[in-house]
Order: C-alpha cells, then sequence, then structure tokens
C-alpha cells in the first residue's frame, strides 16, 4: 500500500472516531487502535506533553496500567530525544540506540523494533507517536510517512481540545518575562536594537482533512502560480538589476520555485486526503526534518531556500498573505525568524530594519549575501529564540560578540547604549584615518589591505582607505550558483572587481571550493568520503584535479586583466609541485591568448597560500619561483594543532599567541629575508590588535584583513615602534613566559597602545 493511501486509510478512520461523542480518553484510546491495526503494527502509543514532561495517554499493546503513569523528560529516553530534536527515529533493535531506556512498567521488554515521529505543533515538538514490533526490523517508508502525516493530524486535533480533555493542560507554549541572553553565531557583524517583530505571524491550519481532494489540488495549482508571478517579479528589482552574486541567489530561489518534485510532494499529501495547507504543512515538516540530516552546509541552504518558498505558498493558499514585511514596520525592530529567504530580506524597510535574529542560518546562506550588502547585523543559530521571545519584546543584538539578549532591564539598556556611543565615537576616529598612510612611530610603512569576495566588497576600499585587496575570495561565484558559473559570467565579475579597484592592487585567490564548502554540481566520491573535508578534496587539490575548472577560471582571469596587472594567488598548496602545475594551466592558457592576439595583462605576478605546515620545510625551493606569500593564519592553526577550528570544544583552546604558532611565523618571515619576495598575512590573526602588534614585532609588514578592522589597525600601527616590540617578542619567543598573551597586552598597556 501507497504512503498516501495508508494516511487516507487512517485519516478516515480517525474522522470516525472525532464524530463520535465519547471522551477524550477514549477517542485517545481508538485512535491508537486504528493506527496499529492500518500499520499491521503490535505496539502503538501516544505520548503527550504535560507539565513538563511526556506522559503516556494511551497504548495499544503495552501494559494499559502504564498509561498516564509512564513519564520521562524531554531528552529522555527514545521517545524523550525524538521530542528534544523534533526527528524521526526508525531502529530495528531499539535496545542498541545509546538514548535506549527501559521502563519495566509498560511490559515493552519483548519488542524490539521501533519507530517514533514528534507530534508537532507550531514547530514545538508537544507529543511523540510510536510503534513497536517484536521481530526486529526498520520500518518501511511508507509506514514512515503514515506515521508523520498522522502525527501532524494528531497535533491539530489535540491543539482544538478534540484528544484532551479540559482539564488536561498539555504544554504548548509558555510566556516570558525575564531577562535572557542567547548566544549565536556571527553571520553579518553589527550592533542593534529594537523591538522584536517575528517575519511571520502564525498561521493556523484550522481543516486538516478535505472533503473535495481535487478542489484542494486547484488550490495549490492556483498558489503555485501566484508564488511563481511573486518571484519572477522580484527580478526585476532595483536590488537585482545590479547584477552580481544578488541575481545568481535569485537564479536557485526560482530554480525552486519551479522544481516539479517539491509539487508532486504536495499532492501525494493531498492524495493521502489532506487539505492544501495540511498538505503543504506536512511537506515543509518533512523538509525540516531532512534538513537536520544534512551535513553539509551548502546543501542545507538551498533546503532553506525551500522552506521560504513553503512559507509563501502556504501564506498564499490561506489566504493569509502578509508577513511583517509586507505589514510595514512601525518601530525601529530586530526581525525574529527560523530561517530567511534572501527575496524575503529585501522585501523590508531597510529605514526601519536594523537586525536579524535567525534560529538557523549560516555563514554561506544566502540571506547573509543580501544582509551583508545591506549593512544589517545578523545573529544566526540562536537556538530556540522563536519560542523563547514575545512579539514587541525589546532585543539588544550584539552581532559583534555573538549575543542577543531579550527584554533586558534599564542597566542593560543603558551599558547598550554607551556601547553604541563609544562605537560611533570610535568610527569617526577610523574615519579620519581613511588617507593616512600607516606608519609606525619608527618610520616603517605598513602595507594594510582588505579580504573581499563580493562585488558589493570592493567600495570599502575607498571607505576605508585600505591599500588595496590582498585576498579576493573567487570561490563566492561558485557557492552561490546552481551550476558551475560559465566562464564569461566569472569574467564579468573579475574585471568588476578590478575597475573597482583603480590602481590598487588585487589579489585574485583561485577558488577554493570542496570539503565544507561543497558544492552539488562538482560531487565526487572522494570527496563524499572525508571524514575530514578541511584536510580533504578541496582547494587546489580539487582545481588541479578538475583541470577544466580552473582552465576556465585562468583564462576569465587573464581576459579580464587585458592591459592591466594581474596578481594570482593558489590556495593550500601543500609542495613547489603544486604550485608549478597551477602556475602552468595559466601560462598555457596566456599562450593561446597570445596565439589568438587578445590583449593580454601587462604583467602577471604568481604567489600563494602558505596553511599547510608542509610548505614552510621547503619555502627555499619555492621562493626563486613565487612573488609574493600570503599566510592564511586560520587554516595553518588548525593544521598546526590538529584542532578542527569549526570544533565549538576546540575553539577557544589553541591560542594565536602561543609560542608554537608565533615561533614558526617567524621562521617563515626569517626565510624570507634577502629575498624579492612579499611576506603578508590574510587571516582573522591580522585584523585583531593584540595579535597584529605580535605579527609586527616577528617581522610581518603586510596585512590583509577585514574591511571593518583597518581603522583600528592603522591607528595601532602609529603608535608602534618596531625595533622595541621586534626585540621584545624575540625575548619572549626564546624563553616564553606562562602566559604571552597577558605578558604582550601588559607591554602594550604600558605604552597606552590600545590592543581591545
Amino acid at each position: 500500500m501507497s504512503a498516501a493511501a495508508s494516511a487516507r486509510q487512517i485519516l478516515t478512520r480517525l474522522h470516525e472516531i472525532m464524530a463520535g461523542r465519547t471522551h477524550a480518553q477514549h477517542k485517545l484510546d481508538r485512535v491508537v487502535e486504528v493506527i496499529a491495526d492500518s500499520l499491521d503494527s503490535e505496539v502503538c502509543s501516544i505520548y503527550l506533553l504535560r507539565e513538563g514532561a511526556l506522559e503516556l495517554f494511551a497504548t495499544q499493546g503495552l501494559n494499559p496500567a502504564a498509561v498516564h503513569v509512564t513519564r520521562m523528560a524531554v531528552g529522555e529516553g527514545l521517545t524523550g530525544t525524538i521530542a528534544k530534536n523534533i526527528e524521526t527515529l526508525n531502529l530495528a533493535e531499539a535496545k542498541a540506540h545509546p538514548d535506549f531506556l527501559y521502563r519495566p512498567e509498560t511490559g515493552e521488554e519483548k519488542f524490539h523494533s521501533f519507530a517514533g515521529v514528534p507530534i508537532v505543533y507550531r514547530e514545538r515538538a508537544v507529543g511523540v507517536l510510536c510503534v513497536q514490533h517484536v521481530e526486529p526490523r526498520r520500518y518501511e517508508e511508507v509506514e514512515i510517512e503514515a506515521l508523520q502525516t498522522t502525527a501532524m493530524i494528531l497535533s491539530e486535533l489535540i491543539a482544538h481540545k478534540e484528544l484532551v480533555d479540559d482539564e488536561e493542560t498539555i504544554t504548548f507554549g509558555e510566556a516570558h518575562t525575564e531577562t535572557e541572553v542567547i548566544e549565536g553565531l556571527t553571520l553579518v557583524k553589527g550592533l542593534a536594537a529594537g523591538q522584536a517583530v517575528f517575519h511571520q505571524p502564525r498561521i493556523e491550519i484550522d481543516q486538516v482533512v478535505a472533503e473535495d481532494i481535487e478542489a484542494e489540488r486547484q488550490r495549490v495549482y492556483r498558489a503555485f502560480d501566484k508564488m511563481r508571478e511573486q518571484i519572477d517579479a522580484l527580478g526585476k528589482e532595483p536590488e537585482f538589476g545590479k547584477g552580481g552574486e544578488h541575481v545568481e541567489v535569485l537564479e536557485t530561489y526560482k530554480m525552486f520555485a519551479y522544481d516539479e518534485g517539491w509539487s508532486r510532494r504536495i499532492n501525494e499529501a493531498i492524495d493521502s486526503g489532506l487539505t492544501a495547507e495540511a498538505a503543504i504543512e506536512r511537506v515543509q515538516q518533512r523538509t525540516r526534518m531532512r534538513m537536520r540530516e544534512i551535513d553539509d552546509p551548502l546543501l542545507q541552504d538551498r533546503m532553506h531556500d525551500l522552506e521560504d518558498l513553503s512559507n509563501r505558498l502556504l501564506r498564499i493558499v490561506s489566504g493569509q498573505l502578509g508577513t511583517a514585511a509586507t505589514q510595514g514596520l512601525r518601530r525601529d525592530s530586530i526581525l525574529i525568524a527560523r530561517n530567511l529567504g534572501p527575496a524575503e530580506l529585501l522585501e523590508y524597510d531597510r529605514r526601519r530594519l536594523k537586525g536579524v535574529v535567525l534560529e538557523e542560518g549560516s555563514l554561506t546562506a544566502h540571506v547573509v549575501i543580501v544582509a551583508r550588502a545591506m549593512g544589517i547585523p545578523v545573529l544566526g543559530r540562536a537556538s530556540g529564540v522563536r519560542a523563547r521571545v514575545s512579539e514587541g519584546d525589546e532585543i539588544l543584538l550584539d552581532a559583534d560578540r555573538g549575543t542577543v539578549t531579550l527584554r533586558p532591564g534599564q542597566q542593560l539598556l543603558d551599558a547598550f547604549e554607551t556601547r553604541f556611543a563609544k562605537n560611533r565615537e570610535r568610527q569617526a576616529t577610523y574615519a579620519e584615518l581613511r588617507d593616512v598612510e600607516p606608519f609606525t612611530r619608527d618610520g616603517t610603512r605598513i602595507t594594510v589591505m582588505i579580504n573581499a569576495g563580493l562585488r558589493d566588497d570592493m567600495s570599502m576600499l575607498q571607505l576605508t582607505g585600505a591599500d588595496g585587496v590582498g585576498l579576493f575570495r573567487t570561490e563566492f561565484q561558485f557557492l552561490v550558483s546552481a551550476t558551475l558559473p560559465a566562464r564569461d559570467r566569472q569574467l564579468r565579475l573579475y574585471r568588476d572587481v578590478l575597475d573597482a579597484a583603480g590602481d590598487k592592487p588585487v589579489i585574485f585567490r583561485t577558488v577554493d571550493i570542496g570539503g565544507d564548502k561543497a558544492v552539488p554540481y562538482l560531487n565526487s566520491q572522494v570527496a563524499e568520503r572525508d571524514e575530514n573535508p578541511a584536510m580533504g578534496w578541496r582547494a587546489l587539490r580539487l582545481s588541479l584535479d578538475r583541470e577544466g575548472l580552473l582552465k576556465a577560471q585562468a583564462r576569465a582571469l587573464l581576459e579580464a586583466a587585458a592591459g592591466r596587472s594581474l596578481s594570482v594567488m593558489f590556495p593550500m598548496v601543500s609542495e613547489p609541485w603544486e604550485f608549478d602545475a597551477a602556475k602552468k594551466v595559466f601560462e598555457d592558457q596566456l599562450e593561446f591568448l597570445r596565439a589568438r592576439r587578445k590583449l593580454l595583462p601587462e604583467a602577471v605576478e604568481y604567489g600563494c597560500m602558505l596553511e599547510v605546515p608542509s610548505l614552510a620545510e621547503v619555502l627555499d625551493l619555492l621562493i626563486p619561483r613565487i612573488s609574493f606569500i600570503s599566510v592564511g593564519t586560520n587554516d595553518l592553526t588548525q593544521f598546526l594543532f590538529a584542532a578542527d577550528r569549526a570544533n565549538p570544544l576546540l575553539a577557544e583552546r589553541y591560542d594565536w599567541l602561543s609560542p608554537a604558532i608565533l615561533r614558526f611565523l617567524q621562521r617563515v618571515s626569517q626565510a624570507t629575508v634577502g629575498h624579492p619576495v612579499r611576506l603578508g598575512v590574510c587571516g582573522e590573526m591580522g585584523g585583531r590588535r593584540l595579535e597584529a602588534l605580535a605579527l609586527l614585532g616577528i617581522g610581518y609588514r603586510r596585512l590583509s584583513i577585514t574591511p571593518a578592522a583597518v581603522g583600528p589597525i592603522k591607528e595601532l600601527v602609529r603608535k608602534v615602534d618596531l625595533g622595541e616590540i621586534g626585540a621584545q617578542m624575540n625575548q619572549w619567543l626564546l624563553s616564553p613566559p606562562a602566559d604571552l598573551r597577558a605578558e604582550l597586552k601588559r607591554w602594550a598597556e604600558q605604552r597606552d597602545i590600545e590592543v581591545d
């Protein structure tokens, strides 16, 4: 039997139970009987969240005496794990699962197989529906589908008090009044204050079971047509007319809007007997569950785009078209959402929208591109924020430190306003340094450049007065595209970047994708097996294997730089032969263009990233072949310490100011002395004042950093005497103090050098 047929059979029988005049407990008892019978299951049980714990409300197959007796905390046992994670479990052997917890009063010791799905209401688990068998086996996909559809129906019936008595208090939510701080992931830096506004007002689904399946199908078809019209119209907005990554984001977005597989799954849900609204919600719940199982951040982001479109479709089909954007923001607002699509963010009044807080989100999410261009701070992965905030609550967003404060008291408000004021003063001070060249006290000119990856980033050259772009990450165009970017599209981007830079240099890093920056159109069996993607098939390794990709990029860069100088940097070089192989691809393309009498760059210089420690051991062999080296401190640090920087348990464990990394960096610096090779640092380390002070002390004179750090670093440079800090760093590295960071900070404070 198909999933739709199984669900339809259950729906019909549930409808008969609901029509009866019996009390709620009898209805629940009949519900588990129907589900057990329809799925040919020996056990079916319903647990509901009551007074903060999951309570067994009804069962078929377990000991009836356990009903309203067996209780477990959210997160306790298999049932509690399902509720906590809002996930489906399907186990052939329940006892083998690490979260298994035996409850003797239920008499479940003879059952081996177990499957459970959350009963979700307003995106929160309010219960669990589970089935069990004596024989060890995994449940079929059609059975899980039927269970998930049934759980969705149960949530609505419970919410409307059709399956619980009035005196039974099922936990659906609670009011919050206390000050609370939630930590998250900084997606776009900045400070903001305002009132909480939910991106999407709650859409209540009043009717779950369809009376006329064909009529529901037609409603969905009409809603799809209207949604696609809206998405097509967005492409005509001024923001998209400028070209660039925004256009590529929208194209990916449209790809989902016209995806036949998505509409087919909604139709199948309607076939099972659901209304149009319930069918969309059913497919959306399944999408959310799949998102939790996906490790690939890029695929997760694409699932987020689908979630955004599902929300649009649900609003259209229900007639509840308004979002906070369409209703208008009346005051300074912080937007709260599970996730946000790039198109939806553009609908907001940017004069009133001060910040965004997302329960999910990642650094590679499409909405981050748009938010960065709009200058709106964004905090992601603020777990549970929507359940802990109410519409209109006062919010303080500190995306610099990765926190959001809900319902702050007056003291916190005053302190935040003081930070705001100081921040404005500092920004004004840094702005005054825009046209000031960063010379040290002893007269040495330090080169301060920015890292970039978008056309929009290039405006920061003028705003900060930076010396150029020390790292242009070309991979962003690849990450936001649904397909491999064509050579002419790459050429337009690189030409625009060089035009925007004017006479300031730009160093283009060849594409660094693969590993944790996976793209679906370059999937590889090798990449899929990477247990440590940071050290896997990525960056130059991938480019050399997929030579067509590197050839296209080389041609695009060479043509874009016609009549100008071109600087190319190769990422993750481990041995000199990799550099030679990559350079040969560029030289071959140069010959190809020369043979066709194309206008060529006036000069092409090649360099490499030093991220892999092995390269430091063969620098003497590589230095004669290159024009510049840029130390990538982010990857280098994790490789030196064998510590995954994405692992929160290790993120703060190893210090950039430890003697191990500073000695390594000093050795690299000393290896370039006497050679015409420019040595620099690109990475977060160079943009932090205390760390930058240490780098200056061990011989680094070029820093490529985030645009926001240019002003602070220029200010720092003007207070430093290189001879003094160099001598002190040498002394400390020969005989390291117990806490080098504390010593360096004390040394700086004694000389009135601000390092925070």
